[in-house]
């Protein structure tokens, strides 16, 4: 079961501004609510009406790489893809269309699902206030083993993980990403430290998850003001490696 949120519209116009045309893609697949074509045109007038020129497609499942290979056909002209995917969608869309920006027009706030290898498959750590425009498609909340928010820690060298060799520095990945999409200076912006409230993950009684509102009194960490910080992960449950996590009491032997 996959739970999203739609951003509010002012943060979706602010990471679009560069960009007119826009391909609005909806996900026919299995989170709730409904984030299909229907729903892909609801975003049409409003976006008209900002000066863009939208249009709308939906996939069966952006979580599928053989079903988001076929987006080729509709991608057209579009300068961006705006995904109302859960974030694994955002990302399986970024990484099949490299040199094309891939943008979440919603919160993921809450995700998982096991593997047919008996391993829990995680793109995703449905922390509710998604931030991969600014990290080139690429979460650092689930595939940094540190869950770090403000660049790499002083341990990675040459482009690989310290807490195992073998994995690929997701900070590493992200500015390779970003790199190719020459928006470096996204790099450049200090994020404050997380405030795990509004984590799906982190839901209690009165606190935000599915089924339940987060702290109205709060702003998101996208609507803080930048300030010195570091992110800091709730728990450590694995080593995040090519989608999957493994680890003791993550790997599950049928």
């Amino acid at each position: 079961m996959i739970v999203t949120a739609e951003k509010p519209l002012e943060e979706v116009l602010a990471f679009l501004a560069p960009y007119r045309r826009i391909l609005v893609l909806g996900c026919q697949g299995c989170f709730q609510p409904p984030r299909g074509l229907k729903e892909a045109e609801t975003y049409l007038p409003k976006l008209e009406a900002a000066g863009k020129a939208p249009r709308a497609a939906t996939l069966a499942r952006q979580c599928d790489a053989r079903i988001v290979a076929k987006l080729a056909d509709q991608l057209g002209d579009a300068e961006v893809i705006l995904s109302l995917a859960c974030g694994v969608g955002v990302q399986m869309v970024s990484a099949a269309f490299p040199r094309v920006p891939v943008f979440p027009a919603q919160n993921t706030m809450f995700i998982g699902g096991e593997g047919a290898g008996g391993e829990f498959l995680e793109f995703c750590s449905g922390c509710g206030d998604c931030v991969l425009d600014r990290t080139g498609g690429i979460c650092p909340i689930t595939r940094c083993s540190k869950s770090l928010l403000n660049g790499p820690c002083g341990g990675s060298q040459g482009g690989k993980c310290e807490v195992d060799p073998k994995l690929e520095c997701a900070w590493h990945l992200i500015y390779e990403r970003l790199k190719a999409l020459g928006h470096l200076e996204a790099l450049a912006e200090i994020w404050e430290i997380r405030d795990w409230s509004w984590s799906g993950r982190r839901a209690s009684s009165g606190s935000s998850g599915p089924g339940g509102d987060p702290p109205q009194d709060q702003p998101r960490p996208s609507q803080a003001k930048p300030g010195p910080g570091r992110f800091a992960s709730p728990s450590v449950r694995g080593v995040y490696k090519m989608g999957r996590w493994s680890g003791e009491g993550i790997k599950q032997e049928r």
